[in-house]
This record gives structure tokens, sequence and C-alpha cells, in this order.
């Protein structure tokens, strides 16, 4: 069963996007991605979202840039927890996407990452799958454990250049 709905405004932002996909293929959860504009497909999305709710997703990452309404469309329909993703882009380099995603009326919130921030938003849904899910969870501290490992690594290199 599909748990993680990805939703991109324009193929444009797939190339980021899919930093989400590799998120969720590490960790084993099943995911679909897929286009939808909130103003230029408002219909389409309209229905991903009715679909997402009979079809038992449980967290849809959503990435748009500019106007970014994209996510609290999604969020003003779906009952479960929906993730932003600002995109850059345009002149504002993603900074109006970034307001756009986070500054949402009082109940329908949307988490909000970072600009570009997909790969968070991939391992902030895994840690939503993982409140029910006993295995992902043991994934994420391993993963914790690897990132921990791999600054230990990159201070030691350090000392060592340092010393040399």
């Amino acid at each position: 069963m599909t748990k993680v709905m990805i939703i991109t405004g324009s193929d444009s932002d797939l190339p980021v996007m899919k930093e989400v996909a590799k998120v969720m293929e590490e960790f084993g959860v099943s995911f679909e991605m897929t286009i939808s504009s909130a103003h230029r497909s408002p219909e389409r999305t309209k229905e991903l979202v009715e679909n997402a709710k009979s079809s038992g997703i449980k967290v849809i990452i959503a990435g748009a840039g500019m106007a970014a309404h994209l996510a609290g469309v999604l969020a003003a329909e779906f009952p479960l927890p929906v993730i932003g993703v600002p995109l850059q882009s345009g002149v504002l380099h993603g900074i109006d996407a970034l307001l756009s995603t986070m500054q949402m009326p009082s109940g329908i919130p949307v988490a909000t990452v970072a600009i570009n921030g997909t790969k968070n938003a991939g391992i902030l849904a895994v840690q939503i799958l993982a409140t029910s899910d006993k295995s992902l969870e043991e994934k994420l501290v391993e993963y914790k454990k690897k990132l921990a490992e791999g600054v230990l690594e990159k201070a030691k290199k350090l000392a060592q250049e340092m010393s040399s």
C-alpha cells in the first residue's frame, strides 16, 4: 500500500523533488509521485486529495515555487499531515514560496521545510510514519547513528590535517 504521495506543481520541479523519492526508497517506504498545480489544474489537485483519502495515503509532500499554494490547498482537504517544500524559483529565489507555504491560516497546518529541503521533507514523512511502525523507527535510529559517525570521521580528518 502506498503511504506517501509526492506532488509537485510543475515538471520543472522534478529534479529537486526526486530527492524525496530517494529518501522513500532508502527507507523502504512506498510512495507515488505526480504533478498537479493548485492554480493550473485545481480540479485534478482536488481529485488527487480525494483519491489519497480513500487509498490509504498517510502523508502528502507537496513542492511548489513562487506563489506556492499547492501544499495549503492540499492541507485544506486532506485530514492527515501535509509537508510543504518551498522550491527555489523566480526573482525571489524561493523566499516567496517559503512564506506562502508556512503562513497558513489557523486550522490548516502545513509542516514546512527549508527552501529545496526535499531530504528533510522525506525524513519528516518517515518520522511521522514511524510513530506507528517500529521497523521504520529502527531504521531512523540507525540513519541518525550514521549521521553522527560521519561527523566524527570528519572531525578526525580535520584534526589529522591540522596536526600535519
